[in-house]
């Protein structure tokens, strides 16, 4: 027996010392071979002068975007969202506690922060009011009672994949909020959920476009004859690339992409820069109130500004033609991105942010007297309760959210939106990384991230001694100054008006 088991340990370790020497001479002739490619090609001079060494530079480079985020970056310093924004969604998409212990990671004192003022008497819960419908579109045949001030910003089909616009869908619909279609038209996956939805009309009029790629009447008629759109948004501009028009790899534009943005499919899909009927303040109007009056639902326009005194040419053009020409709502994008590809120049260094332009807006519209008939909606990173809480004291009445609702469907800001191959699938067509997502459990996150968002803004709201969020105004804020001292919001922007939470729905 002992000879028997002598010969069977010899045997194998004679196995595994063969092929340990086998691997051994293919990882030294593999050496050698990347050894000799590198030091005889021109293209990359670190390669040329340290041969093998030189390919760890890149490996190192392409990598460390994914172990910064785990092993080297501080809480509060990753961009463009940073571990305690994440972290802070995926404890409230997962229904957990939120709450945190031994002090603030912020930093407080860094100028331009926003610092609630705490009332000495705050809101009882038995005093606090539940947030009511605010309607949109007083005046149109069928204006829309938006129940929520949270909503999911425009992503497109396309851009986003199948399941993760099932999720969003289905999400919205349980948390009761509206979901932005993007500019890449109406699909099935929109509606199924059973969510409100609103659709967007991109520069390429993709979903309502006719052959001649010019606006449809039929093709409006034929999406506003679904109940569950409520609104349309006109986009001009969006945070990722203002001045230019949307970007789909022809990689991500399958047949039933393409089916439904009616464009060639495999092809590129890039919108124009802007509206080629839309180049001043009337023809803006004209197109909103033709739109308005083919689908009979509100109509507003989406825009990153930059430039503002068109802002006044538009208010000015309301008045000559009635105040019931203008938008029905104003949606705010913040100029430092976005979900969707764009060229750095424009991402980086093109457009207001929110924090500037937001009040601006509300501004123009108190000066031109068109506060309460035009909605404005914000949008551009605000993903946690302070921020959201910023814009309605600011003055929005609603605020959208793209990252923050992909960050509620798992997303590790992986910063491959663009290229196909999002490992969490929400980003990408490939039918194997969409395996991951599931709508069925996702959207459960979706829903838990927006009512546990919602519930947060009412925990400050009431903190500052007001009943219901849109109660909070400019004088509920102070902005750090460089100093470290803060000085009253509305001493910096002057011109916010209270308006009342909500307008009741007529009696049916």
């Amino acid at each position: 027996m002992q000879s028997i088991f002598d010969t069977f340990v010899m045997t194998n370790i004679n196995f595994f010392t063969t092929a340990f020497i086998f691997l051994m001479g293919l990882a030294v002739l593999a050496i050698a071979v990347m050894f000799v490619i590198d030091i005889t090609q021109s293209k990359d001079a670190v390669r040329r002068n340290y041969p093998v060494l030189g390919r760890f530079r890149s490996l190192f480079t392409t990598l460390g975007e994914f172990f910064r985020q785990y092993f080297f970056a501080m809480d509060r310093e990753e961009m463009p969202f940073n571990r305690a924004e994440r972290d802070w969604i995926g404890r409230a998409a997962k229904g957990a506690d939120t709450t945190v212990a031994f002090g603030s990671s912020k930093v407080l004192t860094a100028p331009g922060t926003a610092i609630f003022v705490n009332c000495p008497y705050p809101t009882l819960d038995d005093d606090a009011v539940e947030v009511q419908p605010l309607r949109i579109g007083d005046g149109c045949p069928q204006p829309y009672d938006a129940p929520s001030f949270f909503n999911v910003s425009a992503m497109s089909y396309g851009a986003l994949s199948t399941p993760a616009v099932q999720a969003l869908s289905k999400g919205a619909k349980m948390a009761g909020c509206w979901m932005n279609t993007g500019e890449g038209g109406l699909s099935p996956y929109h509606l199924e959920g059973g969510a409100d939805i609103v659709f967007q009309i991109g520069t390429a009029k993709y979903g309502v476009r006719g052959a001649d790629g010019k606006l449809s009447d039929d093709k409006l008629r034929e999406v506003a004859a679904h109940d569950q759109v409520k609104m349309f948004e006109l986009k001009l501009s969006q945070g990722a690339k203002p001045g230019k028009g949307g970007i789909l790899p022809g990689r991500k534009v399958n047949a039933e992409i393409a089916a439904i943005r009616g464009i060639p499919e495999g092809e590129d899909s890039i919108s124009p820069n802007r509206h080629p009927e839309i180049n001043d303040a009337a023809s803006l109007l004209d197109m909103i109130n033709h739109i308005r009056d083919v689908t009979g639902k509100p109509v507003g326009f989406k825009a990153v500004v930059g430039a503002y005194g068109w802002l006044s040419d538009v208010a000015e053009e309301v008045h000559r033609r009635g105040i019931q020409s203008a938008p029905d709502f104003i949606t705010v994008d913040s100029g430092d991105g976005g979900t969707g590809a764009a060229p750095m120049p424009l991402m980086d260094n093109v457009g207001l942010v929110i924090k500037e332009s937001l009040p601006l807006v509300v501004d123009v519209l108190v000066e031109h007297g068109l506060r309460d008939r035009v909605k404005v909606i914000a949008s551009g990173k605000l993903v946690t309760p302070s921020e959201v809480a910023w814009a309605l004291a600011t003055g929005a009445e609603f605020v959208n959210s793209a990252r923050g609702f992909m960050f509620s469907l798992g997303c590790i800001q992986s910063l491959k939106c663009n290229k196909n191959t999002c490992p969490t699938g929400i980003t990408t067509n490939n039918k194997r990384l969409q395996k991951g997502l599931n709508p069925a459990e996702k959207s459960v996150k979706v829903a838990n991230f927006c009512l546990n968002l919602v519930h947060e803004v009412e925990v400050i709201a009431h903190s500052c001694g007001v009943g219901r969020p849109r109660l909070l105004s400019r004088k509920h804020v102070r902005i750090v100054r460089p100093d470290g001292t803060s000085v009253q919001m509305e001493d910096r922007f002057p011109n916010k008006e209270i308006l009342p939470d909500y307008r009741p729905a007529p009696a049916a």
